[in-house]
């Protein structure tokens, strides 16, 4: 039980107000054991994620692990994670692709805080996979 409570937190900090209001109803329907199976999913998949400079020098080898996407065809696709310490807890900011449409993709630090703020939306189904194939399939 603690873990998926953990996980639920965990999770918290990577969705919009939104999209975690909605998975959290999702726990309380029918679709409860999807709803679950995605909490833990993602929780342990952020918890094992490399921290910032972890896949420094990988380059286009490194590996995505969360995509974001809006309805404006932009996508942010997340390669490592802060780095949290005790005068600094949570997320803030990450590292990875951003795809901002028209004007290309770069590589570079990405505010988690701002996303979520705008109610930008973790892809669910998302498999992680390296850089070089989400650059080939667009």
């Amino acid at each position: 039980m603690n873990e998926a409570i953990d996980a639920i937190k965990l999770v918290r900090e990577f969705t919009s107000k939104e999209q975690f209001r909605a998975m959290r109803a999702g726990l309380q329907g029918e679709e409860f054991k999807h709803f679950s199976d995605k909490f833990m999913e993602y929780g342990e998949r952020i918890k094992a994620m490399p921290k910032t400079y972890e896949q420094d020098g990988k380059g286009d080898q490194a590996i995505a692990y969360l995509h974001y996407f809006n309805a404006g065809n932009q996508n942010w696709y997340i390669t490592e994670k802060d780095a949290e310490t005790p005068d600094q807890p949570g997320q803030h900011q990450a590292f990875g692709l951003a795809d901002l449409g028209n004007y290309g993709a770069e590589l570079g630090y990405i505010s988690i805080v701002e996303l979520v703020k705008h109610g930008v939306e973790l892809d669910l189904y998302f498999t992680p996979c390296k850089l070089a194939e989400i650059r080939k399939a667009a």
